[in-house]
C-alpha cells in the first residue's frame, strides 16, 4: 500500500482513488480511540486534524488522549486543537457511567506514552472553519462527541460550515431506546441545544446512532487479532478495547461485545452504503422533563418537502467489521 497524500491520492489494490479530507470532533474515549485509528488506517482518508470536546472526559484531557492514540499510530503529524469545553447553557460535568464505561483515564486506564507534542493553540472552533473555507465540498467532518462545536461553527460562519461537503455524526437515537436514558443517546444528551441547533439548521447531516451502532459488535476475538500483530499499537488498542468489552459484558450482557459506536460513523462517512437511511428532518427535545435530549421528527417541518438529516436505520455489519478489521490488522502490521 502506498499513500500519495500530498497529491490527494491513493493507490491501492492497484486501483487509485481520491483521498477524503476529514477532521475528527472526538471526546476521546474508548469509541472515539477506534475511531481515531479507523481514520488513520483507511487508504481513503487524510485526517487533516482532530478537534477535542468534551463528554466521555473533559476537553484538555480529551485532547491529551487523542495525541497519545495518534503518537501510538506513528501519525505525530495530525494537530490536534480543543474546542468548546462546556456545553451551550450549561457547565460540563463528567457523568459517573462515563467513568465507567471509558475508565477515569478515558482510555481503558491504559497508559500510554506520552508524547511532546501539545495541542495547537488555534482554537478548534476556528479551524473548522477555516479548513471549511479552504476544502469546501471535499472536507469531511465526523463528530463522534457532543455536537457543541459543530454549532458553535455554523453560529460564528453559517456560509462556512454550509460549504462542507459532509457532516457524519456519532448520536442519537430513532428506533431503539437510549442509552443514558429511555429516550437519549450519550452524546445528544451532553449539550441538546447544540444537537438541536445542528439538525435544525439547513446543513445536511447524517445521524448514525444507537440505530445501528448497536448492532455492530467487537469480541475479544477480534482484539486478539490485534494482540498476534505483536506490536505496540496491535497491544496497546487490545488493551484499550479489551477494557471497554468486559464493561459491555457486565452492563449489557444481552450484546454478546462492545458497540462500535464511534468508528461506525467514520465507516459510514467513507462509505455511505454500509448503512440504509430515512430521509427526514431531526429536532432534539431541550425542555427538562422525561424527554430531554430525545431525537425525534420535527412536526413543525413534518410537511416540507425538503430533508436534511439522513438517519442511519440499517448496517451492512459483517461487511464493515471485515472493513474495520482489514483497516486495524493492516495499519498494525505496517507499524512493525
Amino acid at each position: 500500500m502506498q499513500y500519495y497524500r500530498e497529491n490527494k491520492l491513493t493507490i491501492t489494490g492497484g486501483k487509485l482513488m481520491s483521498v477524503k479530507k476529514m477532521i475528527l470532533d472526538v471526546d476521546t474515549g474508548v469509541d472515539d480511540a477506534m475511531a481515531i485509528t479507523y481514520a488513520v488506517a483507511d487508504p481513503e482518508v487524510e485526517l487533516i486534524g482532530v478537534l477535542s470536546s468534551y463528554g466521555n472526559i473533559d476537553a484538555q484531557r480529551a485532547s491529551d488522549n487523542a495525541l497519545k492514540v495518534l503518537h501510538l499510530l506513528h501519525a505525530d503529524n495530525v494537530p490536534v486543537f480543543i474546542g468548546e469545553t462546556d456545553p451551550l447553557d450549561h457547565k460540563y460535568q463528567r457523568i459517573a457511567i462515563n467513568a465507567q464505561i471509558h475508565g477515569e483515564n478515558g482510555i481503558g486506564d491504559v497508559e500510554l506514552t506520552e508524547t511532546e507534542t501539545s495541542a495547537e493553540s488555534q482554537n478548534g472552533v476556528d479551524f473548522l472553519i477555516e479548513s471549511a473555507k479552504k476544502y469546501g465540498k471535499d472536507l469531511t467532518v465526523v463528530a463522534t462527541g457532543p455536537m457543541t462545536n459543530i454549532a458553535a461553527a455554523i453560529k460564528k460562519d453559517h456560509d462556512a460550515m454550509k460549504m462542507v461537503g459532509n457532516i457524519t455524526i456519532m448520536g442519537g437515537a430513532l428506533t431503539v431506546p437510549g442509552n443514558v436514558t429511555p429516550v437519549a443517546e450519550a452524546n445528544i444528551e451532553q449539550d441538546p441545544v447544540a444537537a438541536n441547533e445542528m439538525f435544525t439548521s439547513d446543513l445536511e447531516i447524517t445521524m448514525v446512532g444507537l440505530d445501528v451502532t448497536l448492532r455492530t459488535l467487537l469480541t475479544k476475538k477480534e482484539t486478539k487479532q490485534w494482540r498476534e500483530t505483536n506490536t505496540e499499537a496491535g497491544e496497546k488498542m487490545a488493551d484499550i478495547v479489551d477494557f471497554y468489552i468486559d464493561v459491555y459484558d457486565d452492563i449489557y450482557p444481552e450484546l454478546g461485545g462492545c458497540s462500535l459506536h464511534d468508528p461506525l460513523a467514520v465507516g459510514v462517512a467513507i462509505d455511505p452504503s454500509f448503512v440504509d437511511y430515512l430521509h427526514m428532518n431531526i429536532m432534539v427535545t431541550t425542555e427538562h422533563d422525561a424527554y430531554y435530549a430525545r431525537t425525534i421528527g420535527d412536526k413543525a417541518r413534518l410537511n416540507d418537502p425538503e430533508t436534511n438529516v439522513n438517519v442511519a436505520v440499517t448496517v451492512d455489519k459483517e461487511r464493515y467489521l471485515k472493513v474495520f478489521m482489514d483497516n486495524f490488522l493492516t495499519l498494525f502490521n505496517k507499524l512493525k
